[in-house]
């Protein structure tokens, strides 16, 4: 038997925000998103980047979820870059730029699963999301019976 009085599933879906990015956008999006979520990484986690790593992909996804149907292409662009722009601060290193710059490097290579799941759910849902609208095209248009 139905509950009586709560909300429908459907109607909390209806709810959330549609956001429609463009593709910079999304890069912008994921970047600064990504910087955040280093940032508390450091501040509350001690620059672990194993939790950067699981902040990492539902940015990606919701990157990927956010982005204009014309401009899907550029999720799975955007996930590397962003991944890249947030793990700078949380690198290491030292010695100047050429340790942070090898810092970062190692981090890249070390954490490689994480950039790699979240690129990879990135492009999965640009694909649905891409057969979805193709699907849509292709179905006949209901016309109205006229009388």
């Amino acid at each position: 038997m139905p509950v009586q009085g709560g909300p429908r599933p459907a109607a909390f879906v209806r709810r959330l925000p549609r956001p429609r990015l463009t593709g910079l956008g999304g890069g912008l999006f994921s970047c600064a998103a990504m910087l955040l979520a280093s940032g508390a990484a450091w501040l509350l986690f001690d620059s672990s980047l194993f939790v950067y790593g699981l902040l990492f992909v539902p940015v990606a996804a919701a990157t990927a979820l956010w982005v204009r149907p014309a401009d899907l292409i550029t999720a799975p662009v955007n996930a590397p870059l962003a991944f890249a722009a947030g793990v700078w601060p949380l690198s290491g290193g030292s010695g100047g730029f050429g340790g942070h710059l090898m810092g970062m490097v190692s981090a890249l290579s070390l954490h490689a699963g994480w950039l790699y799941a979240g690129t990879l759910l990135a492009a999965l849902i640009a694909l649905v999301r891409k057969a979805v609208l193709i699907g849509r095209r292709r179905l006949p248009r209901r016309t109205a019976p006229t009388s």
